[in-house]
């Protein structure tokens, strides 16, 4: 058997609290994400998968950081880091946000969580907006203080994830709404349960609140969902491609646009804000974007996992953009992609080549989401 001392890279990688029970779990691989450990390997990533849509996997999130937002100023200032308009946000809800650089570029995708009128979490997706923030309040002139919390996450995902909270926490869980959170404590461990997720199923993220107590709750929740279908999992690279749920460095960085993304619901231009990109991100909305993110279809033998680079896409021979992500999906059996193309071959139905490094395969561009595309799963 595993210990958990068998994986390193020395103490500058952080470990989860919950990091020696995933091991005991049967954790097998990791990887590295906002400079932590991340459990991506159970077992066989299909059954994973299956386990998702079917019942319900716990997966170990602590690398989605928090940045907590504080002060008088709170809420001016978190407007100021994101496009997306917040007026109407209100205690105990939660908000997919974009966080843009000064040229409209984006520097992370997270989920927002408002506490309290001036108590704001971030919980991000891999890159440093820890820092960016506490750089940007440096010059903001307004009373706000920024802290990485000690938070750390789980997501208890799937279509039988409402019945395991419901034994865990009792049956007012089943009242709270999609997108938005609930504090409470579990036997005396403090926590945030919040009815978001990375999966595009019904799902629930668990937010502790005091890292003493991570190797207690894992298992408090796996003995109570083990005998519901509960199995401990990793994020499923199948099911968020099915969904067209963007992977950061992989789908977007600080090169891409909102506008690229079709995420225009998420910028308002129009608010009094001016938040950071304000400026760049109109001059790109009334001229335009020359490449937009598609699905596609790639045709032939189910791809033995997902790209581990970005394979080149092309029309008679010429390159007119890149596959971000790509993986095979056994409900839909196809091999399906998030790509970049140039916006005048982004049509759907366009025959393309998709050149890997072990051969040129045919495909053409699809609309996505390419499954639930309401998220009717996740909303439910």
């Amino acid at each position: 058997m595993m210990q958990s001392d068998d994986f390193g890279f020395g103490t500058q990688i952080r470990k989860s609290p919950y990091f020696d029970a995933t091991v005991r779990w049967g954790a097998k691989g990791f990887s590295v994400y906002n400079h932590m450990y991340i459990p991506r390997d159970f077992g066989d990533p299909v059954q994973n998968f299956w386990h998702l849509v079917n019942d319900a996997i716990l997966c170990d999130v602590a690398v989605e950081r928090q940045v907590e937002i504080t002060g008088p100023d709170a809420a001016a200032f978190t407007q100021m880091l994101t496009p997306r308009n917040l007026s109407g946000m209100a205690v105990g809800q939660c908000k997919y946000i974009l966080i843009t650089n000064q040229d409209g570029g984006i520097l992370n995708d997270p989920i927002l969580l408002r506490l309290a009128d001036n108590h704001f979490w971030i919980s991000l997706a891999d890159s440093d907006i820890l820092l960016w923030a506490q750089g940007v309040a440096v010059h903001a002139g307004m009373d706000v203080s920024i802290c990485e919390p000690d938070v750390s996450p789980l997501q208890l995902q799937g279509p039988g994830s409402g019945r395991v909270m419901q034994a865990l926490l009792g049956e007012s869980i089943e009242d709270l709404r999609y997108y938005w959170l609930r504090e409470l404590e579990l036997d005396g461990i403090p926590l945030v349960v919040s009815r978001t997720g990375w999966s595009s199923e019904l799902g629930y993220e668990i937010y502790l609140r005091d890292g003493s107590r991570g190797d207690e709750l894992w298992e408090k929740i796996m003995t109570v969902g083990a005998p519901l279908g509960l199995k401990p999992g990793h994020t499923s690279t199948i099911r968020r491609i099915e969904a067209g749920m963007l992977s950061y460095h992989a789908d977007a960085d600080s090169q891409t646009n909102p506008y690229e993304l079709g995420l225009d619901r998420l910028v308002d231009l129009d608010m009094d804000i001016d938040f950071i990109g304000k400026r760049a991100l109109r001059q790109i909305y009334n001229k335009g974007v020359s490449r937009k993110q598609v699905g596609l279809i790639i045709e032939g033998e189910p791809l033995q996992g997902p790209n581990t680079t970005f394979w080149p896409i092309e029309i008679a021979g010429k390159t007119v953009g890149q596959v971000t992500s790509a993986v095979y999906s056994p409900r839909l059996k196809q091999n399906i992609a998030l790509a970049m193309i140039a916006v005048e071959s982004a049509v759907t139905g366009t025959a393309v080549s998709v050149a890997t490094r072990a051969s040129t395969m045919k495909a053409h561009i699809a609309d996505f989401p390419f499954y639930d595309p309401k998220k009717a799963l996740a909303a439910q």
